[in-house]
């Protein structure tokens, strides 16, 4: 699995005309800085101006996805989206002299060409994904359809689509590892059924199809009268429907190249997400409003957890690293002043111990008979012994020495600690430890909930003997 991010070696470009506009365009996309995402920049309008790549600034779905930001607009993203995404590239800048991309042949296979011709480039920055942790489900029961994110160690789609139809059946179409999306995903390209041309052209629609870059799809017999008129809509010489049930315009890749292409569909549009995903994707006839819907879903999700404190995890089940006998033996402290009764976990930056606060403290005694409360300050207290047996540990023999705190800053309590809660100390280096001086930060947690946090410089000292 890639760990870091990625862009583009160099810049590419592309030219063709947008599906719906009939506007040639040419699309450039470029290398990024980490951290970046996708950029869309409007290069033909003043100021040039940027839309970035996320599934809050998806505007409409109605025959593609389309963002917007700040007035400016950007449509039929979700080809290049899937290219760049199924590439593995996490950033880079898509310039644009238009209102849309180019449909090329109606598939993301000449974007995956020209970015594998380019290059990826690998950068110094952690690649982001976001975990799967419960199902998450967008469903529109009454038109079928329903898309579904489960808990899996990696990124997968399952699709399957049912239009009632005789001729497409239902497909079913998978993708377990990217690394296969360019040869079984990226040429499959868009599907459109015949009694929906003459109606998308009417609404302007698809000013840029020229039956070479959708596979036409007849549910029933149609006179070749009608075929010869809609193949001069799009100025196209004579076309017939070939036994399969579809016109003779152009080959199938794969047989089920319709359901792939939905994958392939439900991959750029995931892509607004922002980050790589760890999870299976499971789609019932998936379209763009749905996909997108998932995506802010998933978006929104990732945003709340980004805001949650640091959790410490641990397992309770496991020996402690340091249980209350082993703390006796580095602290001087001893009850009813030791507020400490185990140590989880140390490494060379943090350090996570463990309180049980209990109804026999002495301090619940006048802290407040009616209504029990742990003191803030014991809190602090506590968190500093925690801290103090971490810095006790960098010298050989921390019997020989005691813990002064200098400063505490910055301290915050966010909800009282009450008889029968756990408290669960995370403290972590703010810098390397010098010269015996410790600058840490620490937050302490009952269940899942902050309870305190603080910042605190210690000191250890030598004892006289």
């Amino acid at each position: 699995m890639q760990l870091k991010q990625t862009t583009l070696k160099n810049e590419i470009s592309f030219k063709g005309k947008g599906l719906h506009t009939g506007v040639d365009v040419e699309l450039t996309m470029c290398p990024a800085k980490e951290n970046t995402g996708y950029i869309f920049q409007r290069t033909d309008l003043e100021g040039m101006p940027t839309i970035e790549a996320i599934a809050n600034n998806v505007v409409d779905t109605s025959r593609g996805t389309t963002i917007e930001q700040n007035g400016v607009r950007v449509s039929t993203i979700e080809h290049v989206m899937a290219a760049l995404f199924g590439m593995g590239i996490d950033n880079a800048l898509i310039k644009v002299n238009g209102p849309e991309m180019p449909i090329m042949d109606g598939s993301a296979k000449f974007f995956v060409e020209g970015i594998s011709k380019c290059g990826i480039e690998t950068l110094d920055a952690e690649r982001g994904y976001y975990v799967i942790k419960e199902k998450l489900v967008f469903s529109d029961p009454k038109h079928g359809i329903e898309i579904a994110a489960y808990p899996d160690e990696s990124f997968s789609i399952d699709v399957l689509i049912d239009y009632n139809s005789k001729i497409l059946g239902n497909q079913y179409a998978q993708l377990i590892n990217l690394n296969d999306f360019a040869k079984e995903i990226a040429p499959c390209r868009t599907f459109v059924f015949f009694h929906e041309l003459e109606v998308l052209l009417k609404n302007n629609l698809i000013k840029g199809g020229d039956l070479q870059n959708a596979i036409v799809i007849m549910e029933h017999e149609v006179p070749q009268s009608e075929l010869d008129r809609v193949a001069d809509l799009f100025n196209k010489p004579r076309v017939q429907i070939q036994p399969e049930g579809i016109l003779n315009n152009l080959e199938l890749h794969f047989q089920n190249e319709p359901a792939r292409h939905k994958l392939l569909d439900i991959v750029g549009d995931l892509a607004l997400v922002g980050r790589r995903i760890k999870g299976k994707i499971i789609a019932k006839r998936p379209g763009h409003y749905a996909n997108t819907e998932l995506a802010k879903s998933i978006r929104q999700l990732a945003r709340k957890e980004a805001m949650k404190p640091n959790l410490p995890t641990f397992d309770l089940t496991q020996p402690p690293l340091f249980n209350i006998q082993q703390i006796r033996n580095i602290l001087p402290h001893r009850p009813p002043f030791l507020l400490i009764d185990k140590i989880l976990h140390m490494d060379d930056n943090t350090i996570t111990g463990l309180k049980n606060v209990t109804m026999n403290e002495g301090f619940f005694v006048g802290h407040f008979p009616e209504e029990p409360v742990m003191p803030g300050v014991l809190q602090i207290e506590a968190m500093a012994q925690v801290g103090g047996i971490f810095v006790l540990n960098t010298v050989p023999d921390p019997e020989n020495y005691i813990t002064y705190f200098l400063k505490i800053d910055r301290v915050k309590f966010k909800r009282k600690v009450v008889p029968g809660d756990t408290i669960i100390f995370r403290l972590e280096l703010i810098e390397p430890i010098r010269r015996g001086i410790a600058n840490m930060f620490g937050q302490a947690f009952v269940g899942d909930q902050l309870v305190m946090e603080g910042e605190m410089l210690a000191q250890i000292i030598k004892m006289k003997s």
